[in-house]
């Protein structure tokens, strides 16, 4: 799905999703209370977020992959494969595995790390144990109960905030803000904070300032003219890093996250960047959704996480 827009605002719609949000949170609440969780004897550390989508998780999770690749942990990533077939636990092969086995974002993990994706993540965290992982790193998982978290971090986009800052349905929450706060180890906030979230941080709650950017590959595209297209929570943050790359946009066209193209939208996509002479980019999260044939027509535009105090992360983990 792609966020709705009165997410951001307390709009009468989303007043009169107030009851249902208060049942979602009172269920949610429930689940993850009573449940119990399964403490591996490796460390996890779990990347996860309060709203639904879209905050940067699987970029801090690449990053912060690399940081423990440097520093010589055998670290292994550990997804739901969200919209993925197969109920695992199972290793990601990024040369035989599909998306719809296992998802968009494993396959980008499995490119850096060890990857598995599991329905059932105490059963995918053995299996990473089992296979020598001496870390597990979640990508996602923030709100599930059933794998304990040694460092539990909270991403937070300061571009977005926490939107209107009600449970879902009525807006893009997963949990009270509060009990999100709380039970975080550290606060890794993207971007500025435009929205003054690190208001609700408790006192002394550690707080790791980072950017999203564009990878160097990327300033190629300067100048090019380009017809840009995104299956992500929010789109306008791929509208952004095209601005950066100064490239000439010609035409965006936005579709809901995690969104399977088929064939009559690539050959509109084609129509258009054939109308507009123009080049065809998109998210690496959705270049791995294309069929081989037409990732040959498309540009992936690649971004990193880059934190600002690359020893205070490592300081962190190593605390924990």
């Amino acid at each position: 799905m792609r966020a709705p827009l009165f997410w951001k605002e307390e709009t009468l719609l989303s007043a009169a999703l107030l009851p249902a949000a208060a049942i979602y949170g009172w269920l949610e609440k429930r689940r993850r209370t009573q449940a119990s969780s399964f403490t591996a004897s490796v460390p996890v550390i779990c990347v996860g977020n309060v709203v639904a989508g879209g905050a940067g998780k699987t970029p801090v999770a690449l990053a912060l992959g690399a940081l423990l690749k440097e520093r010589g942990k055998k670290a292994h990533y550990l997804s739901r494969g969200y919209k993925g077939s197969l109920m695992g636990p199972v290793q990601v092969n990024p040369n035989e595995n599909t998306v719809g086995e296992v998802g968009d974002e494993p396959l980008l993990l499995a490119e850096i790390l060890p990857t598995w994706v599991a329905k059932d993540r105490t059963q995918g965290a053995k299996a990473a144990m089992a296979a020598g992982a001496d870390t597990i790193i979640m990508d996602d998982g923030f709100q599930n109960p059933g794998l304990h978290k040694d460092i539990a971090l909270l991403v937070i986009d300061g571009g977005y905030g926490f939107g209107n800052e009600r449970l879902m349905p009525a807006g893009p929450l997963r949990e009270p803000i509060a009990s999100a706060m709380e039970r975080a180890t550290a606060i890794i906030l993207l971007g500025e904070d435009k929205h003054q979230v690190l208001r609700y941080a408790p006192e002394g709650k550690p707080v790791l300032r980072a950017n999203l950017e564009p990878m160097p590959s990327a300033f190629a595209l300067k100048d090019k003219h380009v017809v840009a297209f995104a299956g992500i929570a929010r789109p306008r943050k791929f509208y952004r890093t095209l601005q950066q790359l100064d490239c000439v946009i010609r035409k965006m066209v936005a579709y809901p996250d995690h969104y399977v193209f088929k064939a009559k939208d690539i050959a509109f996509l084609r129509a258009k960047a054939k109308a507009y002479d123009s080049q065809l980019v998109t998210t690496t999260k959705d270049y791995v959704r294309l069929s081989p044939d037409v990732r040959a027509e498309v540009t992936p535009v690649a971004v990193q996480v880059i934190f600002e105090d690359n020893a205070a992360v490592a300081a962190l983990i190593a605390q924990k």
